[in-house]
């Protein structure tokens, strides 16, 4: 009996089973870099890597994955990937870890991961000896959940014209960025903007060029430094935030770009920024017409990926509604 018992204890734990969910069209994420990812997780888990082969292909297996067996499953990608994931496992116990592979990565960032893929493995194989999910809110834009932000107006309209180009997006990064939103604001919203309506847990409503919500600080990234709109949200709250920039005027551009990057004036406190905190429903419709009398559609972003265009959302808070290991 006792050589049984220090048998026993000198057996390794098995290993955890992961799913490894690749976007191999991701900004950094190459055929090399995810053999060698796969080749240095396998250190401390059971892995399985799954590619992902068109738009909404992470979403399905991550849904797939929940009768697989699996410990958690890993979103190798940008946001976007790791949004079309969370959409298959939210409301569920399935623990959802990250591993940068794109642009910006806001919500690996957010979560204190590291924002380099080869630091971000290393981290991933620390937690293998110190599991510990957590919950973290998501929020709901019609059928649709968000990690860390949506947006209807000019920031869909930049993401629009951003995710054309996939080329200069990975190679210009937020320059390309910071071109297409100088470009869309002076094409369209100086000129014509479509405006919208926007009505807060049955509050007055505002109306406005920009809608923007955030379950989580910061809203993004230029490089390293973050870009701030909202004010008092955390990603464990239980609310959201937003911001609705009431016109598009040249003269209040410049004032409104610095607080972006303003620490103790934040562009939530803008003269032309209505800010609200602690949301737990919202709806948003446009109210401008065509010269036929047509309403005009929003452009919608979701953690930065545009989803095309609608004449009303309807976004709420969904607390606790993740699982993350992070």
């Amino acid at each position: 009996m006792t050589a049984q018992i220090r048998s026993l204890r000198r057996r390794k734990p098995a290993k955890k089973r992961m799913l490894l969910i690749v976007n191999p069209y991701a900004t950094t994420v190459s055929d090399r870099l995810k053999n060698l990812v796969v080749y240095a997780l396998q250190g401390r888990f059971d892995v399985e890597a799954v590619s992902t082969q068109a738009q909404n292909h992470a979403t399905e297996i991550g849904r797939e994955a929940l009768d697989g067996g699996y410990d958690v499953v890993v979103a190798f990608g940008g946001d976007g990937t790791l949004n079309e994931v969370v959409n298959g496992v939210a409301g569920t116990e399935m623990p959802v870890a990250i591993l940068p592979g794109g642009s910006t990565n806001v919500v690996a960032r957010t979560l204190g991961m590291p924002n380099d893929v080869v630091d971000a493995t290393e981290h991933l194989l620390s937690l293998a000896d110190d599991w510990q999910p957590r919950r973290i809110d998501l929020g709901m834009v019609d059928d649709r959940y968000f990690v860390f932000a949506c947006g209807a107006g000019i920031d869909a309209s930049v993401v629009k014209r951003v995710d054309r180009n996939p080329t200069m997006k990975g190679n210009a990064g937020p320059y390309y960025y910071s071109w297409a939103g100088v470009s869309s604001f002076y094409r369209k919203y100086l000129l014509n903007p479509v405006r919208m309506r926007t009505t807060i847990d049955g509050r007055e409503p505002v109306e406005g060029v920009t809608t923007i919500v955030q379950n989580s600080d910061p809203f993004t990234y230029f490089a390293s430094r973050p870009i701030r709109v909202c004010e008092g949200i955390a990603i464990d709250d239980g609310t959201l935030s937003m911001a609705v920039l009431k016109r598009a005027a040249q003269r209040d551009m410049p004032t409104l770009v610095n607080r972006l990057f303003s620490e103790k004036n934040p562009a939530a406190r803008h003269k032309q920024v209505a800010h609200f905190d602690d949301v737990a429903h919202a709806v948003v419709e446009t109210v401008s017409k065509d010269k036929q009398g047509i309403f005009r559609p929003l452009p919608i972003q979701v953690d930065g990926d545009y989803i095309g265009e609608r004449d009303r959302i309807e976004l709420k808070a969904v607390p606790a509604a993740l699982t993350v290991v992070a």
